[in-house]
């Protein structure tokens, strides 16, 4: 899913590097807020595992990758996409600076498409669904959907900027994307009930009820 540079034409890389910027300002904000000592290190685990498990990376064909996510996991423990935003841009830009995944000039669609996107996709699929068919289901069908529906922004994205027809780009994006969702939705459960079962009180959406 990381988009490399030369796939997003430079008129869209400054838009979608606007909304990343004005996204991870909310996301400081937020984080001076709501983050103390005891969810910190929480914070810091998962940015270190979403930094692994976005390592490794499936081709798929016209250039992008194919990878789990981790932005619903985050936003939901969490209860805010703001908490996603916070992690996975600085695992992007860690990546894109010091690893050459994803490129420079694409970073703001990388944060827009996986962070921002994942983010409150996760969390408000989480969200709107728990109360109507609950809790787990609702994990499941929200951290598919966030990994599944940032791929397909992407694929948009190198589709207006000419890199790749669009219906190509929604079905080999998409089609990768719904799959590795699968894995991702698995994982997500795994982990949240895993917190679950050790420290309840470390998620928050079960503390503040949202």
């Amino acid at each position: 899913m990381h988009v490399p540079d030369g796939f997003i034409s430079i008129p869209l890389c400054i838009i979608l590097y606007v909304i990343a910027i004005i996204f991870v300002y909310l996301a400081i904000k937020w984080s001076r807020e709501n983050l103390d000592e005891k969810y910190t290190p929480l914070l810091a685990v998962l940015a270190a595992g979403i930094f692994a498990i976005m390592s490794f990376n499936l081709p798929v064909p016209f250039g992008s990758s194919g990878h789990l996510l981790g932005a619903a996991l985050v936003a939901i423990i969490f209860a805010s996409p703001y908490a996603a935003i916070i992690v996975l841009s600085i695992v992007l830009i860690i990546q894109a600076l010091f690893f050459g995944d994803g490129g420079i000039t694409a970073l703001g669609a990388n944060i827009v498409n996986m962070a921002i996107v994942g983010g409150f996709v996760g969390y408000y699929g989480f969200s709107g669904l728990k109360d109507k068919i609950g809790e787990m289901p609702a994990i499941i069908v929200a951290s598919w959907a966030a990994c599944f529906l940032a791929a397909l922004v992407a694929a948009v994205e190198m589709a207006i900027s000419g890199s790749f027809p669009l219906g190509l780009g929604l079905l080999y994006m998409g089609g990768y994307h719904a799959m590795i969702g699968i894995i991702e939705a698995v994982i997500t459960v795994i982990i949240i009930k895993g917190i679950e079962s050790v420290r309840p009180d470390l998620l928050a959406y079960k503390r503040s009820g949202k």
